[in-house]
C-alpha cells in the first residue's frame, strides 16, 4: 500500500492527498512535522537516519520527523512517530512552523509545511533499527559548530530550522 501525504497551500489549508513518493518527485507542498526532544541538561536528542531511508540515509537529524496521515491531527501524528521511531513518549509543544523547499538526491524535492514540536525527556530512547541507525545527545553550541563545519552529515531541514529550534529550550523549563 502506498503511503500518502496531505497537500496544503501556504496557509496550511488542505488542498488534496497524493502518494508520498509522487509528491516528493513533483515537489508538491505537503504537511510534515519535526520533533525535537531535549533532556534536562538542554542537550538535543539526535538520530542518525537508517542508511536505507528513501532520502537522507545515514545523515544526522532531529529526534524524529514524518508526515501526518489523512485525517490525523498533526500533534497526534508527532506523538505516534516519536514512539514508533524512538520508543519515547513525552509531552510535546508546538514551537513554530515553517515552509522549506530543497532538492534532494535521487531527483526528490522536499517541499514541506513543517510543524515543529519540542519536548523534554530524560528517558533513554529505544529506536526502531529500521528507522534509526544510531542516536546521541548533543549540546546545542557544539551542534551549531558541527552544522557549519560538517554540513553534509546533517539533514537539510535540521540545518534550515536550527537557529529557531535553538531558541525553544526555554519553552520547556
Amino acid at each position: 500500500m502506498s503511503e500518502n501525504v496531505i497537500l496544503v497551500d501556504e496557509q496550511d489549508q488542505v488542498i488534496g492527498i497524493m502518494p508520498k513518493m509522487e509528491a516528493h518527485l513533483q515537489g508538491k507542498l505537503h504537511r510534515a512535522f519535526s520533533v525535537f526532544i531535549f533532556n534536562s541538561k538542554g542537550e538535543l536528542l539526535l538520530q542518525q537516519r537508517a542508511a536505507d531511508k528513501y532520502h537522507s540515509g545515514g545523515k544526522w537529524s532531529n529526534t524524529c520527523c514524518s508526515h501526518p496521515r489523512s485525517g490525523e491531527d498533526t500533534l497526534a501524528a508527532a506523538h505516534r512517530r516519536l514512539f514508533e521511531e524512538m520508543g519515547l513518549k513525552c509531552e510535546l509543544n508546538e514551537a513554530f512552523s515553517f515552509i522549506y523547499k530543497v532538492e534532494m538526491d535521487g531527483g526528490l524535492i522536499e517541499h514541506e509545511y513543517d510543524h515543529v514540536y519540542v519536548g523534554l525527556s530524560d528517558v533513554l530512547p529505544v529506536p526502531d533499527p529500521g528507522e534509526v541507525a544510531a542516536y546521541c545527545y548533543q549540546n546545542m553550541t557544539e551542534l551549531e559548530e558541527k552544522l557549519i563545519s560538517k554540513p553534509d552529515q546533517y539533514s537539510e531541514w535540521l540545518k534550515i530550522c536550527f537557529s529557531r529550534v535553538n531558541n525553544t529550550y526555554h519553552l520547556l523549563i
